[in-house]
């Protein structure tokens, strides 16, 4: 993302604060867990999408292509609800399995929340640094530094996974005699088992590296200094009771207008 986190031109999402935002975002995920109509989540995954587009300014083929990585495994929790509950009226009859009402409504409820919850993943994801997240935990929510610098130590070694990987498969190719220029690269299962455990190798060593950096820097030993705070400002709470205002909104529409259904209805 070309614009800093909270500097000149970022998006108000890259902007808020990264520890109110992963709190809320995490209410709000959890508000649809209880839920199974249909209505409810499918809004919700509607202006959690349109969110992510408008405040989060996540480019729409980025969206759209983390949308279709999440369509099948939707799709697979669809089908595998759709044919094991028989509760409600049989709307159609398919060869041996019939579809009924009460399936399809739960079947739908919880691809729809499937898609729900990756799209809020997303826009946390894609709006949030890592580092800057850290250091706000750290500093707002108390986290231990330790914790800290683990896990953004961790997340620089996965960071740099698909680099070392492309790096060992060219490897391989290069030394392998009988592989002609510009063939692809070669996929044999011995070929793909040496570079996970090249990868592997890699992983360990390099991770034992930055552990031993860390111990030699003091990490633990007391009291860390911040270098680049993350301010939390009044905006960022405003910004945190909109979002669970509009998803409690929703809720209660749901409960007047008589579609939200809990986990009772799943043993009616």
């Amino acid at each position: 993302m070309s614009p800093g986190p909270g500097g000149p031109g970022a998006s108000p999402a890259v902007a808020w604060n990264p520890t109110v935002k992963l709190g809320t975002l995490l209410v709000a995920s959890g508000a649809v867990l209880l839920v199974t109509d249909p209505v409810t989540p499918v809004v919700l995954w509607l202006l959690a999408t349109g969110a992510a587009l408008l405040l989060g300014r996540v480019p729409a083929g980025t969206l759209l292509r983390a949308q279709l990585a999440l369509v099948a495994f939707a799709g697979s929790v669809f089908s595998s609800n759709l044919l094991l509950r028989h509760d409600g009226d049989v709307l159609a009859v398919v060869g041996p399995v019939e579809v009924t009402s009460g399936a399809l409504a739960v079947a739908t409820s919880f691809a729809a929340r499937t898609l729900y919850l990756g799209t809020v993943s997303v826009l946390l994801v894609v709006t949030t640094d890592p580092a800057r997240l850290m250091v706000s935990l750290h500093q707002h929510a108390r986290v231990p530094a330790t914790t800290s610098y683990a896990v953004l130590a961790a997340h620089r070694v996965l960071e740099l996974l698909p680099a070392e990987w492309e790096a060992i498969r060219s490897a391989q190719a290069v030394r392998d005699p009988r592989r002609a220029a510009g063939a692809p690269l070669p996929r044999s299962p011995r070929a793909l088992g040496t570079a996970v455990f090249a990868l592997l190798v890699a992983a360990v060593r390099r991770a034992e590296r930055t552990a031993i950096a860390l111990e030699s820097r003091g990490l633990g030993s007391g009291p860390r200094t911040t270098a680049h705070k993350v301010p939390l400002r009044a905006g960022d709470v405003v910004a945190a009771a909109a979002v669970l205002g509009v998803v409690a909104g929703v809720l209660l529409a749901g409960w007047w207008g008589g579609w939200l259904s809990g986990p009772a209805a799943l043993t009616a």
